[in-house]
């Protein structure tokens, strides 16, 4: 029945995935960002809704504190989708840092366009990362946090790999801060996988980390040593 339950609930979100695509490529051009990004978190709240309704996958949120009234850099743990979804609706207005090739997808990738994200070639090295500085800046300086999932791709629970130093530059460059945000959906939603099974992800808004005057490596090293901890302690008691 679980499997059944995915299966609708996937079929929903690509269908209104498509629908708020074909929205915003319909009204977007014509709106401030203010306006593109409120038709973009409201694309979340459904989605998120629709979660819980079919799949009875819910979620609840610790450290809302921790998040300044001030744009920074958001570094999320990767390891499902289900965080694609949720960093729209947990976190306010926003930019995204993600591989270029998603604007190559009908629609949806078109739609992304008007989203101003920074779209990178993950091949590219240290010209993604000098992109990803530069475009940085002008998005934080407009407003917008700037989301980033330092890993790059998602991850299986319980493994990681090497963070990205992006975004601990740019926020030693700008604002001095980053979030880290820890969550437990990989155990859920797994990557590669349809099955959503039903249960309450646990997403940890951790305390901002201090960047400036530090090298990128150990601001990293402890964004992913808190990261990896958390999700580990938040482990669903059941071991899924």
């Amino acid at each position: 029945m679980q499997y059944l339950r995915s299966v609708i609930f996937t079929s929903c979100f690509f269908a209104i995935t498509t629908l708020y695509a074909v929205i915003m490529l319909c009204v977007g051009i014509g709106l401030s960002y203010d306006g593109r990004w409120a038709i973009a978190r409201n694309w979340a709240w459904v989605n998120l809704k629709l979660l819980k309704a079919i799949c009875n996958l819910d979620f609840v949120i610790e450290g809302s504190h921790n998040i300044p009234n001030q744009p920074h850099i958001a570094m999320w743990k990767h390891s499902s989708t289900w965080e694609t979804i949720a960093q729209a609706y947990v976190f306010p207005k926003q930019v995204w840092v993600f591989k270029r090739e998603l604007f190559f997808i009908p629609l949806v990738g078109w739609a992304l366009r008007l989203m101003q994200p920074i779209a990178i070639n993950r091949a590219g090295g240290g010209s993604a990362l000098r992109q990803v500085v530069a475009q940085g800046k002008e998005r934080l300086a407009s407003g917008c946090w700037v989301v980033i999932f330092p890993e790059g791709t998602r991850m299986p629970v319980g493994e990681t790999r090497r963070y990205g130093l992006s975004g601990a530059i740019l926020a030693a460059e700008t604002t001095g801060k980053v979030i880290p945000v820890a969550h437990t959906a990989g155990y859920f939603w797994p990557r590669r996988g349809w099955l959503k099974k039903a249960g309450t992800i646990r997403v940890v808004i951790g305390n901002p980390i201090e960047t400036v005057g530090r090298e990128p490596q150990e601001i990293n090293k402890e964004i992913q040593t808190w990261m990896e901890k958390t999700v580990a302690e938040n482990a669903p008691a059941t071991g899924m």
